[in-house]
Protein backbone atom coordinates (compact mmCIF):
# COMPACT_ATOMS: atom_id res chain seq x y z
CA UNK A 1 0.00 0.00 0.00
CA UNK A 2 1.78 3.18 -1.07
CA UNK A 3 -0.51 5.97 0.66
CA UNK A 4 -1.15 6.28 4.52
CA UNK A 5 -5.11 5.69 4.24
CA UNK A 6 -7.28 5.15 7.53
CA UNK A 7 -10.70 4.14 7.93
CA UNK A 8 -12.69 5.52 10.35
CA UNK A 9 -16.20 4.27 11.32
CA UNK A 10 -18.68 5.48 13.77
CA UNK A 11 -21.72 2.39 14.60
CA UNK A 12 -24.55 3.95 16.66
CA UNK A 13 -27.35 2.18 17.06
CA UNK A 14 -30.10 4.05 14.37
CA UNK A 15 -27.42 4.89 11.62
CA UNK A 16 -23.41 4.38 10.92
CA UNK A 17 -20.79 6.60 9.03
CA UNK A 18 -17.82 5.39 7.95
CA UNK A 19 -15.09 7.39 6.10
CA UNK A 20 -11.54 6.81 4.14
CA UNK A 21 -9.17 9.08 5.26
CA UNK A 22 -5.67 10.43 4.30
CA UNK A 23 -2.57 10.71 7.33
CA UNK A 24 -2.81 14.16 5.84
CA UNK A 25 -6.42 15.17 6.95
CA UNK A 26 -8.09 14.64 3.19
CA UNK A 27 -11.21 12.79 2.99
CA UNK A 28 -11.65 10.53 0.28
CA UNK A 29 -14.95 8.95 0.70
CA UNK A 30 -17.82 9.29 3.20
CA UNK A 31 -20.21 6.94 3.29
CA UNK A 32 -23.88 6.81 5.59
CA UNK A 33 -25.68 3.47 6.49
CA UNK A 34 -28.11 1.85 8.57
CA UNK A 35 -27.07 0.63 12.30
CA UNK A 36 -24.41 -1.33 13.03
CA UNK A 37 -24.10 -2.17 16.27
CA UNK A 38 -23.46 -5.92 17.36
CA UNK A 39 -25.50 -5.45 20.46
CA UNK A 40 -28.18 -5.81 17.91
CA UNK A 41 -26.68 -7.42 14.87
CA UNK A 42 -24.19 -9.48 16.10
CA UNK A 43 -20.78 -9.74 15.02
CA UNK A 44 -20.94 -10.72 11.71
CA UNK A 45 -24.60 -9.18 11.04
CA UNK A 46 -22.25 -5.70 11.76
CA UNK A 47 -19.54 -6.45 9.96
CA UNK A 48 -22.08 -7.22 6.77
CA UNK A 49 -23.05 -3.40 7.31
CA UNK A 50 -19.69 -2.21 7.77
CA UNK A 51 -18.37 -4.34 4.38
CA UNK A 52 -21.08 -2.59 2.34
CA UNK A 53 -20.70 0.63 3.21
CA UNK A 54 -16.48 -0.24 2.80
CA UNK A 55 -17.03 -1.40 -0.69
CA UNK A 56 -18.95 1.81 -1.37
CA UNK A 57 -16.51 4.16 0.04
CA UNK A 58 -13.83 2.59 -2.18
CA UNK A 59 -15.75 2.92 -5.51
CA UNK A 60 -15.96 6.24 -4.64
CA UNK A 61 -12.57 6.66 -3.61
CA UNK A 62 -11.33 5.05 -6.75
CA UNK A 63 -9.65 1.98 -4.42
CA UNK A 64 -9.64 -1.10 -6.03
CA UNK A 65 -10.56 -3.92 -3.90
CA UNK A 66 -8.10 -6.96 -5.09
CA UNK A 67 -8.10 -8.75 -1.83
CA UNK A 68 -5.02 -6.60 0.24
CA UNK A 69 -5.84 -3.81 2.82
CA UNK A 70 -7.30 -0.99 1.82
CA UNK A 71 -5.92 1.01 4.80
CA UNK A 72 -3.11 1.00 7.73
CA UNK A 73 -5.72 1.66 9.95
CA UNK A 74 -9.18 1.45 11.21
CA UNK A 75 -10.58 2.78 13.79
CA UNK A 76 -14.34 1.45 14.64
CA UNK A 77 -15.88 2.97 17.26
CA UNK A 78 -19.70 0.72 17.37
CA UNK A 79 -22.23 1.46 20.23
CA UNK A 80 -22.84 -1.79 21.84
CA UNK A 81 -19.51 -3.08 22.21
CA UNK A 82 -19.15 -2.37 26.12
CA UNK A 83 -16.51 -4.93 27.49
CA UNK A 84 -12.88 -5.62 26.27
CA UNK A 85 -13.82 -8.94 25.37
CA UNK A 86 -16.30 -8.06 22.93
CA UNK A 87 -13.98 -5.78 21.58
CA UNK A 88 -11.41 -8.49 21.03
CA UNK A 89 -14.18 -10.39 19.04
CA UNK A 90 -14.60 -7.55 16.96
CA UNK A 91 -11.15 -6.82 16.23
CA UNK A 92 -10.53 -10.71 15.56
CA UNK A 93 -13.53 -10.88 13.05
CA UNK A 94 -12.45 -7.47 11.60
CA UNK A 95 -8.84 -8.91 11.10
CA UNK A 96 -10.39 -12.09 9.14
CA UNK A 97 -11.76 -10.56 6.61
CA UNK A 98 -8.30 -8.82 5.66
CA UNK A 99 -9.98 -5.16 5.31
CA UNK A 100 -6.83 -3.24 7.19
CA UNK A 101 -3.64 -3.53 8.65
CA UNK A 102 -4.94 -3.49 11.90
CA UNK A 103 -7.98 -2.63 13.80
CA UNK A 104 -8.36 -0.86 16.74
CA UNK A 105 -12.31 -0.85 18.21
CA UNK A 106 -13.98 0.82 21.01
CA UNK A 107 -16.70 1.92 22.18
CA UNK A 108 -18.25 5.07 19.96
CA UNK A 109 -18.36 7.01 23.43
CA UNK A 110 -14.74 7.43 22.73
CA UNK A 111 -15.60 9.12 19.57
CA UNK A 112 -17.23 11.63 20.80
CA UNK A 113 -14.72 12.40 23.53
CA UNK A 114 -12.20 12.98 20.56
CA UNK A 115 -14.81 14.80 18.47
CA UNK A 116 -15.54 17.17 21.16
CA UNK A 117 -11.97 17.67 23.06
CA UNK A 118 -8.17 18.33 21.30
CA UNK A 119 -6.82 17.21 24.37
CA UNK A 120 -7.42 13.81 24.44
CA UNK A 121 -9.20 13.64 27.79
CA UNK A 122 -12.10 14.25 29.74
CA UNK A 123 -15.38 12.92 30.31
CA UNK A 124 -18.33 12.65 27.07
CA UNK A 125 -21.60 11.18 27.74
CA UNK A 126 -23.72 10.16 24.81
CA UNK A 127 -27.64 10.47 24.59
CA UNK A 128 -28.97 8.78 21.57
CA UNK A 129 -31.04 5.53 21.56
CA UNK A 130 -29.55 5.06 25.15
CA UNK A 131 -27.16 6.26 27.25
CA UNK A 132 -23.54 5.75 27.78
CA UNK A 133 -20.73 7.37 29.17
CA UNK A 134 -16.72 7.02 29.71
CA UNK A 135 -13.64 9.07 30.81
CA UNK A 136 -10.17 9.14 30.08
CA UNK A 137 -7.47 10.61 32.37
CA UNK A 138 -5.05 12.74 31.00
CA UNK A 139 -2.59 9.45 32.07
CA UNK A 140 -5.11 7.59 29.77
CA UNK A 141 -6.73 5.35 32.72
CA UNK A 142 -10.37 5.06 31.56
CA UNK A 143 -13.53 4.96 33.35
CA UNK A 144 -16.73 3.03 31.81
CA UNK A 145 -19.90 1.58 32.15
CA UNK A 146 -21.23 -1.47 30.99
CA UNK A 147 -24.40 0.15 29.60
CA UNK A 148 -26.61 -2.42 29.03
CA UNK A 149 -30.29 -0.92 30.16
CA UNK A 150 -31.92 -2.14 33.22
CA UNK A 151 -29.82 -4.61 33.93
CA UNK A 152 -26.90 -2.57 34.73
CA UNK A 153 -28.70 0.21 35.85
CA UNK A 154 -29.45 2.61 33.21
CA UNK A 155 -31.80 4.78 32.24
CA UNK A 156 -31.87 7.41 29.51
CA UNK A 157 -31.42 7.56 25.68
CA UNK A 158 -34.34 8.22 23.70
CA UNK A 159 -35.77 4.84 24.03
CA UNK A 160 -36.46 5.38 27.91
CA UNK A 161 -37.97 9.17 27.84
CA UNK A 162 -40.19 7.97 24.58
CA UNK A 163 -41.58 5.02 27.22
CA UNK A 164 -41.78 7.52 29.77
CA UNK A 165 -43.80 9.62 27.91
CA UNK A 166 -46.24 7.32 26.60
CA UNK A 167 -46.49 6.26 30.11
CA UNK A 168 -47.30 9.54 31.63
CA UNK A 169 -49.74 10.34 28.10
CA UNK A 170 -51.47 7.12 29.22
CA UNK A 171 -52.00 7.68 32.96
CA UNK A 172 -53.42 11.31 32.32
CA UNK A 173 -55.82 9.41 30.00
CA UNK A 174 -57.26 7.28 32.35
CA UNK A 175 -56.74 9.13 35.52
CA UNK A 176 -54.03 7.20 37.51
CA UNK A 177 -51.70 9.86 36.86
CA UNK A 178 -51.36 13.94 36.74
CA UNK A 179 -53.13 15.50 33.89
CA UNK A 180 -50.29 16.67 31.01
CA UNK A 181 -50.02 17.93 27.52
CA UNK A 182 -48.25 14.59 26.91
CA UNK A 183 -51.65 13.14 26.70
CA UNK A 184 -52.18 14.92 23.31
CA UNK A 185 -48.78 15.64 22.00
CA UNK A 186 -47.68 11.66 22.09
CA UNK A 187 -50.33 10.28 20.10
CA UNK A 188 -50.66 13.47 18.07
CA UNK A 189 -46.82 12.69 16.64
CA UNK A 190 -48.07 9.13 15.13
CA UNK A 191 -51.24 11.13 13.68
CA UNK A 192 -53.68 9.25 16.10
CA UNK A 193 -56.14 11.15 19.32
CA UNK A 194 -55.58 9.01 21.99
CA UNK A 195 -52.88 7.33 24.39
CA UNK A 196 -54.95 4.41 23.89
CA UNK A 197 -55.57 4.25 20.23
CA UNK A 198 -51.47 4.48 20.33
CA UNK A 199 -51.54 1.62 22.74
CA UNK A 200 -53.33 -0.68 20.71
CA UNK A 201 -51.15 0.61 17.55
CA UNK A 202 -47.90 -0.91 19.32
CA UNK A 203 -49.80 -3.48 20.96
CA UNK A 204 -50.96 -4.69 17.29
CA UNK A 205 -47.47 -4.29 15.67
CA UNK A 206 -48.83 -1.13 13.51
CA UNK A 207 -46.48 1.18 14.98
CA UNK A 208 -42.61 -0.72 15.85
CA UNK A 209 -41.83 -0.36 19.39
CA UNK A 210 -38.29 1.34 17.37
CA UNK A 211 -40.22 4.59 16.67
CA UNK A 212 -40.78 5.32 20.59
CA UNK A 213 -37.27 7.32 20.35
CA UNK A 214 -39.33 9.65 18.17
CA UNK A 215 -40.89 10.98 21.60
CA UNK A 216 -37.52 12.62 22.92
CA UNK A 217 -38.22 15.43 21.16
CA UNK A 218 -41.61 16.16 21.86
CA UNK A 219 -40.99 15.81 25.59
CA UNK A 220 -38.23 18.36 25.24
CA UNK A 221 -40.76 20.86 23.71
CA UNK A 222 -43.36 20.02 26.30
CA UNK A 223 -41.31 20.21 28.97
CA UNK A 224 -41.02 24.26 29.18
CA UNK A 225 -44.67 24.56 30.05
CA UNK A 226 -45.87 21.22 31.54
CA UNK A 227 -44.72 19.41 34.92
CA UNK A 228 -44.97 15.84 33.84
CA UNK A 229 -42.58 16.63 30.99
CA UNK A 230 -40.41 18.73 32.60
CA UNK A 231 -40.30 15.81 35.49
CA UNK A 232 -38.99 13.23 32.15
CA UNK A 233 -36.41 15.57 31.47
CA UNK A 234 -35.00 16.66 34.84
CA UNK A 235 -34.77 12.75 35.71
CA UNK A 236 -32.43 13.20 32.10
CA UNK A 237 -30.58 15.45 33.56
CA UNK A 238 -30.07 13.87 36.32
CA UNK A 239 -28.76 10.45 34.81
CA UNK A 240 -26.44 12.35 32.81
CA UNK A 241 -24.61 13.89 35.93
CA UNK A 242 -24.70 10.75 37.59
CA UNK A 243 -22.97 9.06 34.86
CA UNK A 244 -20.64 11.80 34.29
CA UNK A 245 -19.59 12.40 38.57
CA UNK A 246 -18.88 9.16 38.84
CA UNK A 247 -16.53 8.68 36.14
CA UNK A 248 -14.80 12.17 37.46
CA UNK A 249 -14.90 10.33 40.67
CA UNK A 250 -12.98 7.07 39.31
CA UNK A 251 -10.26 9.00 37.82
CA UNK A 252 -9.70 11.40 40.28
CA UNK A 253 -10.91 14.30 38.12
CA UNK A 254 -13.61 16.33 40.53
CA UNK A 255 -11.19 19.15 41.17
CA UNK A 256 -9.64 19.48 37.70
CA UNK A 257 -10.76 21.93 34.74
CA UNK A 258 -12.37 19.06 32.92
CA UNK A 259 -14.47 18.80 30.16
CA UNK A 260 -17.94 16.91 29.93
CA UNK A 261 -18.99 16.32 26.70
CA UNK A 262 -22.00 15.59 25.48
CA UNK A 263 -22.95 14.10 22.31
CA UNK A 264 -25.64 11.94 20.62
CA UNK A 265 -29.16 13.12 19.43
CA UNK A 266 -30.86 13.89 21.95
CA UNK A 267 -28.15 15.60 23.20
CA UNK A 268 -27.64 17.56 20.43
CA UNK A 269 -31.03 18.66 19.65
CA UNK A 270 -31.70 19.79 23.70
CA UNK A 271 -32.96 22.99 24.20
CA UNK A 272 -31.40 24.66 27.24
CA UNK A 273 -33.36 23.75 30.05
CA UNK A 274 -31.77 19.83 29.78
CA UNK A 275 -28.24 21.52 29.28
CA UNK A 276 -28.49 24.61 31.97
CA UNK A 277 -29.33 22.06 34.99
CA UNK A 278 -26.34 19.81 33.44
CA UNK A 279 -24.05 22.45 33.87
CA UNK A 280 -25.71 23.74 37.28
CA UNK A 281 -25.15 20.24 38.71
CA UNK A 282 -21.62 19.59 37.18
CA UNK A 283 -20.95 22.67 38.26
CA UNK A 284 -21.53 21.53 42.30
CA UNK A 285 -19.52 18.30 41.46
CA UNK A 286 -16.41 21.04 40.55
CA UNK A 287 -16.41 24.48 40.12
CA UNK A 288 -13.72 24.28 37.26
CA UNK A 289 -15.66 21.42 35.11
CA UNK A 290 -16.57 22.91 31.73
CA UNK A 291 -20.04 21.17 29.71
CA UNK A 292 -20.40 21.83 26.30
CA UNK A 293 -22.43 19.69 23.14
CA UNK A 294 -19.73 18.42 20.50
CA UNK A 295 -19.86 20.47 17.65
CA UNK A 296 -18.04 17.28 15.60
CA UNK A 297 -20.01 14.45 14.26
CA UNK A 298 -18.77 10.98 16.24
CA UNK A 299 -17.24 9.63 13.15
CA UNK A 300 -14.92 13.19 13.00
CA UNK A 301 -13.82 11.36 16.12
CA UNK A 302 -12.98 8.25 15.29
CA UNK A 303 -10.87 9.94 12.39
CA UNK A 304 -8.77 11.69 14.51
CA UNK A 305 -8.22 8.24 16.93
CA UNK A 306 -7.26 7.26 13.56
CA UNK A 307 -4.49 10.16 12.63
CA UNK A 308 -3.55 10.17 16.46
CA UNK A 309 -2.26 6.48 15.78
CA UNK A 310 -0.60 7.07 12.79
CA UNK A 311 1.10 10.51 14.29
CA UNK A 312 -0.53 12.47 12.31
CA UNK A 313 0.58 16.54 11.93
CA UNK A 314 -1.82 18.81 14.19
CA UNK A 315 -2.30 20.43 10.70
CA UNK A 316 -3.29 17.12 9.07
CA UNK A 317 -5.40 16.99 12.27
CA UNK A 318 -7.22 20.37 11.58
CA UNK A 319 -7.71 19.46 8.17
CA UNK A 320 -9.63 16.19 8.62
CA UNK A 321 -12.08 17.64 11.32
CA UNK A 322 -12.69 20.28 9.09
CA UNK A 323 -13.18 18.67 5.47
CA UNK A 324 -14.98 15.24 6.97
CA UNK A 325 -17.47 17.73 9.43
CA UNK A 326 -18.45 19.31 6.14
CA UNK A 327 -18.75 15.70 4.31
CA UNK A 328 -20.95 14.50 7.21
CA UNK A 329 -23.19 17.96 7.65
CA UNK A 330 -24.00 16.97 3.56
CA UNK A 331 -25.19 13.69 3.98
CA UNK A 332 -28.84 13.04 3.95
CA UNK A 333 -30.46 11.17 6.41
CA UNK A 334 -28.48 12.30 9.60
CA UNK A 335 -29.14 10.99 12.36
CA UNK A 336 -26.73 10.31 15.57
CA UNK A 337 -27.28 7.44 17.53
Amino acid sequence: MSERLALAVDGGNSKTDLALVHANGEVLAVRRGPQSSPHHLGVDGSLDVLGRLLDEACQEAGIGRNGTPVAEIAQLQLAGVDFPSEEEEVRQAVDRRGWVERAVVGNDTFAVLRAGTERGWGVAVVCGAGINCVGVAPDGRHARFPALGPITGDWGGGHDVGVAALFAAARSEDGRGPKTTLEQAVPAHFGLASPGELAEAIHRGRIPMQRIVELAPVVLAEAGHDPAAAEIVDRLASEIVALARVALSRLGLEGKAVEVLLGGGLLQSADGRLIEKIEASMREVGPSISVHTTASAPVVGAGLLALDTLGASPEAQARLRQELGEAVRGLTGSRDG
